[in-house]
């Protein structure tokens, strides 16, 4: 029962009009309706005022599941019977349970390309953002009916990763790893950096090495193979922890030379053109010089991006595909894409870039190359820690096994809830103190909310039914919490179409603030076993609905913190 659609179908039977649920409205208020319907959007076809077509439809919408219709200027503001939207409500979510508010299955594939990492340094706090907007992006998506799945772009070869080769090199030693092996290689790369400093010309070293490896070299692959290994191995041990799951990796080194191969008969077929210095590029009336391949041979990001775009239809044959890069490489995209529909790719107009900004710390921005940044595992550990010796304080007592498993569970909450309830787009900065809190608008917070019905739910003697007297659920709270579990399949539905995962922290916030007022203002465990039985189906249904929200963040639901 779509109350919206059910609107739309009478306004539409007395009008004669075809009316779009879109059009119906929540009004800002819940004392001017439960809906809207501006009557201006009719003025026009039926050559009335708004208020003249508000007087002549009240009377003829007499509909069972309404309570009354007022006209409130252009507007007509409709009021359901409340016992309808509590039956309607919480009977589907006590009948679905985590597969409330799902879509259909829509026969659709996107893919959600996150997130790229380089093989010269572990994952930072950049790449934290870039993996949880791509696990809730994906798993909103999919709880939506899109069929999805998760690719990667792991950046193996190319000059950044020529630095950390040649460093451990010069000075490494053959040193084996003794840490965590990306943060091994990791090591290197800053050591060149401190190098470069003294010795600028090593630079031209770095370049003289991947002409080396690109030659095929023996010396120099057998080096990039091994570092490379250690890389790969430590990125997938945090992409783990991160709840990260691929389901197909694309390494620049296995397709680079292919891309080539495209630009040089881009080059044949007037696409691109070559520069006084042997560059080839790319410009139009809107884009300037664009290098798509160097004067030398060697390539760039946006010469494999291009091969890389048709190898995945090849693969895939998806509808949709969506790249979760930082805004600075919104020019990168918007010149991909353009190349995509001059080289006449089918998938060119389903491309789409999903740009994100900085995280910053307390301290300022964070630089890879100077050592300064945060760790994506030592973040998590530091969290972790945090965690637990909060868990200590509450629970003195409790069994160390458990400590740790819900440590864990607060700790990477902490992160995902904090970084995930800001736009993707918006710049912000990460502190990791306000993130733990259990008050306010932390993930902390929402799962102690959920522990909270948890241990309602465990006080109550009887098996929670859906057999309850709905009317006996009359207190201006409990509607506004039916009212919000109601919204809660438009939120995530209009989440996923804008990709906005904020949209789901912010109804998460707005339902566990308002359940935590119902709980302090009424009684939920009483004498009267009937409005008693009532609120704790409401409690039940408040608890699913934060569990399967929490679930689209990437965050574990705890029943007790």
């Amino acid at each position: 029962m779509d109350f919206k659609e059910l609107i739309a179908k009478s306004l539409s039977k007395h009008t004669g009009k075809e009316i779009s649920s879109n059009l119906i409205e929540v009004p800002p208020d819940q004392k001017m309706g439960d809906y809207a319907f501006p009557c201006f959007s009719l003025a026009k076809e039926l050559k009335k005022s708004p208020g003249e077509i508000a007087k002549e439809l009240q009377p003829k919408l007499k509909e069972d599941f309404l309570s009354e219709i007022r006209i409130l200027g252009p507007y007509l503001n409709f009021y359901v019977k409340k016992s309808m939207i509590s039956s309607k409500v919480l009977k589907e979510i006590f009948e679905k349970g985590q597969d409330y508010g799902k879509g259909p299955r829509k026969k659709q594939l996107i893919l959600v390309e996150s997130p790229g990492p380089n093989t010269n340094k572990p994952l930072h706090l950049g790449h934290v953002r870039n993996m949880v907007l791509g696990n809730s992006i994906q798993a909103m998506l999919d709880f939506v009916g899109y069929d999805t799945k998760r690719i990667d772009m792991v950046n193996d070869r190319g000059v950044h990763i020529c630095k950390s080769m040649l460093a451990y090199q010069r000075f490494g030693n053959d040193e084996q790893p003794k840490k965590k092996t990306d943060h091994f290689v990791g090591d290197y790369y800053v050591r060149y950096a401190v190098e470069e400093k003294v010795n600028p010309d090593i630079e031209k070293d770095t370049q003289a090495m991947l002409v080396k490896w690109e030659n095929g070299d023996e010396e120099t692959v057998a080096l990039w193979k091994k570092m490379n290994t250690w890389a790969i191995s430590g990125i997938q041990e945090t992409y783990k922890r991160y709840g990260v799951k691929m389901d197909k990796p694309y390494f620049e080194s296995d397709h680079y030379m292919k891309s080539k191969d495209v630009v040089q008969e881009g080059v044949r077929t007037g696409l691109f053109k070559k520069d006084e210095k042997g560059n080839i590029y790319y410009s139009d009336d809107e884009i300037e010089k664009k290098i798509v391949l160097r004067a030398d041979g060697t390539s760039i990001y946006i010469t494999q991006d291009i091969i890389l775009g048709k190898l995945r239809f090849d693969d895939w044959h998806m509808h949709k595909m969506i790249y979760i890069v930082a805004n600075e490489q919104s020019h990168h995209f918007k010149v991909l894409f353009r190349l995509f529909e001059r080289l006449g790719y089918p998938f060119a107009k389903g491309c789409y870039h999903l740009a994100y900004g900085m995280v910053y710390l307390p301290e300022g921005k964070m630089k890879s190359r100077e050592g300064t940044v945060v760790d994506a595992d030592n973040l998590a550990d530091d969290m972790k820690e945090a965690a637990r010796e909060e868990i200590k304080k509450r629970f003195p007592g409790l069994d160390e096994k458990e400590v740790d498993r819900r440590a864990e569970a607060i700790g990477m909450s902490s992160i995902k809830f904090f970084i995930l309830k800001f736009d993707a787009l918006k710049d912000f900065v990460y502190n990791p103190k306000e993130s733990l809190s259990f008050e306010g608008e932390t993930g902390p917070y929402v799962q102690y909310s959920h522990a909270r019905c948890a241990s309602i739910l465990k006080k109550y003697d009887d098996e929670v039914s859906e057999d309850i007297d709905f009317s006996l659920l009359v207190e201006e709270e409990e509607k506004a919490l039916i009212k919000m579990l109601l919204d809660f399949q438009k939120t995530v539905e209009k989440g996923a179409e804008d990709y906005k995962p904020s949209m789901v922290t912010r109804h998460l916030l707005d339902l566990c603030q308002q359940f935590n007022e119902y709980y302090h203002k009424h009684k939920i465990i009483q004498e009267d076993k009937e409005l008693e039985k009532a609120r704790i189906l409401l409690v039940y249904c408040v608890k699913q609905v934060i569990k399967t929200g929490l679930g689209l963040l990437g965050i574990e639901a705890l029943d007790e913190m």
